[in-house]
């Protein structure tokens, strides 16, 4: 007997990356929907885009890639854009421009109708900078029954209150070794790794934490206080944009079919891997792709 897909909706930016080499299609909950969608999940976005140009440009690519765009939004702003510039090695950094298109996300009935449907629903910071968008996705979260963060902190567009805020209706976390450390010295807790995802799960009475370490892998920490870890695949990076997303989206899909935490942990840990021998957040990813990271 074949089951059934399971459904996730991501909420938040969709926007184009302005690299050095062109523009890709990029936004944390997007880069999250595409690879979701690719590796065995139903995805649904929501957000907003243009009437322009460039929000065309997302819907086709959104389309191209298997997802619905019932849920993107047009709006008088301007399609969200980031200017991004590489180091030496890969790593990014962002100008991410407002307002945008996705600064507005309104409340809909078919958006309501979706969560309510979905098995889980998945969320970032950046999105909620803006109080339209904000508001939408708490009244979103209401109806969802598994919420997972992807804490994504990118200066200006994070205060400790929108933070805490957040970690208050999450289920899920996901945070990367460097966010973890800055959120724990808020409330003044400065031990190792585990000790401190160990302090902000139990603070938030979360149903897990996923801790991400960039080519060391990373871990995860579920209710019952018991640690999984996956050391990561060493690989030869393109970019790093991108990676933590489909690490993030193989976690889910797994997670979601019932796998062990650290099943969920190394094929997340391979996938994120793959995307980083890649260029740009959404590359085609295969099963063979993934076999071969983790050979």
């Amino acid at each position: 007997m074949k089951m059934s897909k399971k459904n996730i909706v991501c909420f938040g930016e969709v926007l184009w990356d302005l690299l050095p080499s062109g523009k890709i299609a990029g936004g944390a909950p997007m880069n999250v929907a595409v690879h979701a969608n690719q590796l065995g999940l139903n995805a649904i976005m929501i957000s907003a885009v243009g009437n322009d140009e460039l929000g065309e440009e997302i819907m086709s690519f959104l389309l191209s890639r298997g997802l619905s765009v019932e849920n993107i939004q047009k709006n008088e702003y301007q399609t969200g854009i980031v200017e991004v510039s590489l180091d030496s090695k890969g790593s990014p950094s962002y100008t991410i421009i407002e307002p945008v298109a996705w600064d507005y996300i309104r409340l809909t009935d078919v958006a309501k109708s979706n969560i309510q449907a979905a098995d889980a629903l998945v969320f970032g910071s950046l999105a909620l900078r803006n109080e339209v968008s904000k508001q939408t996705l708490l009244q979103l979260q209401l109806d969802a029954k598994l919420k997972i963060l992807d804490i994504n902190l990118r200066k200006p567009f994070f205060t400790t209150e929108l933070t805490d805020e957040l970690l208050r209706v999450a289920d899920i976390v996901k945070v990367n070794d460097d966010e973890l450390e800055m959120i724990c010295t808020w409330y003044g807790q400065n031990g190792n790794e585990t000790q401190n995802a160990s302090f902000l799960k139990n603070r938030y009475q979360l149903k897990g934490i996923i801790v991400t370490r960039g080519a060391n892998g990373a871990f995860f920490i579920d209710k019952n206080n018991e640690v999984s870890e996956h050391q990561g695949f060493k690989v030869t990076v393109n970019d790093t944009i991108g990676s933590g997303d489909s690490f993030l989206a193989a976690f889910i899909t797994k997670w979601l079919s019932g796998e062990t935490p650290s099943e969920a942990l190394k094929y997340a840990c391979a996938v994120g891997a793959f995307v980083a021998t890649q260029k740009g957040a959404t590359p085609v990813i295969l099963e063979e792709d993934i076999l071969k990271v983790m050979e």
